[in-house]
């Protein structure tokens, strides 16, 4: 049975096996790499220093630096094993508006096809709610179907096709009820 947990060291060796799943250079929406372009996440200090980063990202209190927003990141797991992360930002600025999106999610290669996105996207929507957000925009990639159905299959509803640095972006609001 997946959880959402929060990153932890501890999962470093299932990690790395996961990123190598990936091509190399491969951008995985959710995890919070641009965090750690200036540690090596193969050493065992590097990691650690990645995971603090994620953790500390959520902590309102800190300051951030101007391209950056406060965002809770969560690892889906199964046990020990690795499987993919989503991240919730507690707010948007510019370019979050216009191509990133309140939350952002990706699913290792070898544990696709299993509904775990969809099942993450739903499970962290509660939260967006008891951070005060009336509705949450969520994006993905315009040829990207599968994540197209995450989303709509959590409620998501088409706003537009904007084009964007990486490309085309398709953006779906969340509204909550009541």
């Amino acid at each position: 049975m997946p959880e959402l947990i929060l990153p932890t060291a501890q999962l470093r060796p299932s990690w790395l096996a996961a990123r190598d799943e990936w091509p190399t250079g491969a951008h995985q929406d959710g995890t919070g790499l641009r965090l750690a372009t200036d540690v090596d996440l193969d050493d065992p200090e590097g990691f650690s220093t990645w995971v603090e980063r994620l953790l500390r990202q959520a902590d309102r209190s800190a300051a951030l630096g101007e391209e950056s927003v406060h965002a809770t990141h969560w690892w889906i797991v199964e046990g020990d094993s690795y499987l993919g992360a989503i991240d919730l930002r507690h707010y948007l600025n510019a370019f979050l508006l216009e191509t990133g999106g309140h939350i952002g999610y990706s699913v290792r290669p070898s544990a696709r096809r299993r509904g775990l996105a969809t099942w993450a996207l739903a499970t962290v929507l509660p939260e967006a709610r008891r951070l005060g957000l009336d509705r949450v925009l969520v994006t993905c990639d315009d040829g990207n179907a599968a994540s197209a159905r995450t989303i709509e299959r959590n409620g998501g509803v088409l706003e537009d096709v904007r084009g964007s640095a990486s490309g085309p972006k398709r953006r779906y609001w969340i509204t909550f009820a009541g």
